[in-house]
């Protein structure tokens, strides 16, 4: 019975993990398109332009990259 609580809390933390990654995409492309177009958006560099321009991105964009950071950004 443990295994299977373990298993499915994985599961539950693979399926978190994906969505916070799925909203990052739909919330803050515009964004990215906006403030830091032409950069690769798995790269440093796009972290280093959001972190720049926070102030700047859109309520739900922050929201997302807060929800995807507390997950470990994975």
């Amino acid at each position: 019975m443990t295994l299977a609580f373990a298993l499915g809390l994985s599961l539950v933390a693979t399926a978190s993990a994906d969505d916070d990654k799925d909203n990052l995409k739909f919330y803050c492309t515009g964004d990215a398109t906006t403030y830091c177009g032409g950069l690769d958006p798995a790269g440093e560099e796009m972290k280093a332009c959001f972190t720049k321009h926070r102030k700047d991105l859109s309520e739900n964009c922050r929201r997302a990259i807060d929800a995807y950071t507390a997950t470990g950004g994975k």
